[in-house]
């Protein structure tokens, strides 16, 4: 049985989904906002995506961005929006595949089952804690003991970054392309500010950092357990 998660603000869409699938085949899970699809994207564990860009809370193209960042679950776009430029972001940010809406069944389907088949098995990591520091990927919070730290967005994307690769070493290249794009590869002064943002906010002592570790000359690392 294939678990299917459709993220649509449009009841009717959901209905109409929910009510369309064999149950011996198919479970499908609702969801009428961005937050709530990417918490469910966490904790029921679904096999494919079916989201919506024009969601009440958070973008559609932002959803699909805060998934991959922890899970390589097929997504599969339905929106009416089916100008190039929304397809070629939404693709860009890590969908799978954009149906432009109103679409038929059985092409959805087809394209579900395309998704199911080329999907590759599954390393979902929604959430990583390490000592007393838990680093939740899905819902984008950080906390220590128990109590949330606040970070920026740019905080939590370096952090959340070495998280993923969590015990591997960073070139300071691959950081600063991948937290800030490709135009800031030589800003290496953005790193050693970030870097002391986050010791600040996380190591017990931050002259004498045991989480966020320099690699001298080369870049850092996230010392695991």
């Amino acid at each position: 049985m294939a678990k299917i998660l459709v993220i649509d603000d449009e009841l009717s869409i959901r209905r109409f989904l929910a009510a369309s699938v064999d149950p011996a085949d198919h479970q499908v899970i609702e969801a009428s906002d961005g937050a709530t699809g990417i918490r469910l994207a966490a904790t029921s564990s679904p096999d494919v995506i079916l989201l919506d860009l024009g969601l009440p809370d958070i973008d559609g193209v932002e959803v699909t961005r805060r998934i991959r960042e922890w899970t390589q679950i097929p997504i599969i776009i339905l929106s009416a929006r089916g100008e190039d430029d929304d397809k070629v972001n939404a693709l860009d940010a890590g969908a799978n595949d954009y149906l432009t809406k109103p679409f038929s069944l059985p092409e959805l389907f087809a394209r579900i089952r395309v998704a199911l088949r080329s999907a590759q098995p599954l390393e979902t990591l929604a959430a990583i804690t390490i000592a007393d520091i838990k680093i939740d990927l899905a819902a984008h919070v950080v906390t220590k003991r128990g109590e949330e730290v606040h970070l920026t967005p740019t905080e939590f994307k370096f952090l959340a970054l070495l998280a993923r690769n969590l015990g591997k070493v960073l070139t300071h290249t691959h950081i600063l392309r991948e937290v800030w794009g490709p135009e800031y590869e030589e800003e290496l002064h953005y790193l050693r500010v970030y870097s002391q943002q986050l010791r600040t906010k996380l190591e017990d002592d931050p002259s004498r950092p045991k989480l966020l570790i320099t690699e001298t000359g080369i870049g850092y690392r996230l010392r695991g357990e």
